[in-house]
């Protein structure tokens, strides 16, 4: 019998992710049949202008498909915290859009290391954004990767990567996360039976090559109104930037100018030839709406 054939045991492991992005794996992971022992989230949040508390993604998924997996939501990972994980006596993590830098003392409880997930072709946009960074950039591939995650930032060896295409003027960062999150998931049912078979040899990643991104907030969404205008005349040759910026950065932190003392929300686009054309805009205290009412 191969290697790559032999029998193993059900995995124990705990998956550490918040938002849609880990959702989506998690969706992936559960459906292959790798049900973790404990999801490791957030807690939960007062969300909307009604500011209702609202769990995160990935506990409502855990919730709604009745999943025997434990919830632990940690403001802080502390001493009280990696005694539950060690408790749980895990095999291995997988992290996926976690929002907290993991120490080593937790990532140590992992007796066959951490698998951790990045939506890029690392070591290429490690860090906070790498979705909406490779779409404001242009470029015309992305991918996933998964790795063997240390105390750096996304700098452990690779184990599995793959790319896609990417054309940044028609595709929008709510749809490429949802690809690579999907992608993110089939290269870990791939890699988790070779990690439990000790099959798998992770790669250096090339640190000459790194390149590093940044939270994006608030004022980076926002386009001058003489800018935007001349876009739309098809008169500006930053109409192709201003698009990659509404597909980047919508829905968070948004896209949006000032007209007339008012703040526009710009939430979808496209190039009509050399023009910008807005779709649909949403007026400060208003809701969505066409561009041309």
């Amino acid at each position: 019998m191969a290697a790559a054939d032999k029998k193993f045991a059900p995995p124990k492991f705990v998956f550490f992710g918040t938002p849609r992005f880990a959702e989506l794996v998690l969706k992936g992971l559960v459906s292959a049949g790798f049900v973790p022992a404990a999801l490791v989230c957030n807690p939960d949040r007062p969300l909307g202008r009604k500011q209702v508390v609202t769990p995160p993604p990935t506990k409502r998924f855990i919730m709604e498909n009745g999943l025997l997996t434990a919830i632990l939501q940690p403001e802080k990972l502390d001493d009280g915290f990696i005694a539950q994980l060690r408790a749980l006596q895990p095999d291995f993590f997988v992290v996926a859009a976690f929002a907290k830098i993991i120490p080593s003392a937790v990532l140590d409880l992992a007796r066959m290391g951490v698998l951790g997930t990045h939506p890029s072709l690392l070591p290429a946009y490690r860090g906070a954004s790498p979705i909406q960074s490779a779409i404001l950039a242009g470029d015309t591939k992305t991918g996933a990767t998964i790795y063997l995650m240390d105390a750096k930032m996304d700098h452990g060896p690779i184990f599995a990567q793959a790319e896609v295409p990417l054309d940044a003027l028609t595709t929008d960062y709510v749809s490429l996360e949802e690809q690579l999150a999907k992608l993110s998931a089939e290269l870990l049912v791939r890699t988790i039976p070779s990690l439990l078979n000790g099959t798998v040899a992770p790669r250096s990643q090339d640190e000459s090559s790194a390149t590093f991104t940044k939270k994006f907030v608030t004022d980076n969404g926002f386009i001058e109104y003489s800018e935007l205008d001349a876009a739309i005349a098809g008169n500006s040759d930053k109409a192709e930037l201003i698009l990659r910026t509404i597909h980047a950065l919508t829905p968070e932190p948004g896209c949006w100018t000032i007209k007339d003392s008012k703040r526009i929300k710009l939430l979808e686009a496209r190039m009509d030839g050399s023009a910008l054309k807005l779709l649909t805009i949403q007026e400060e205290g208003g809701r969505p709406k066409s561009a041309g009412v």
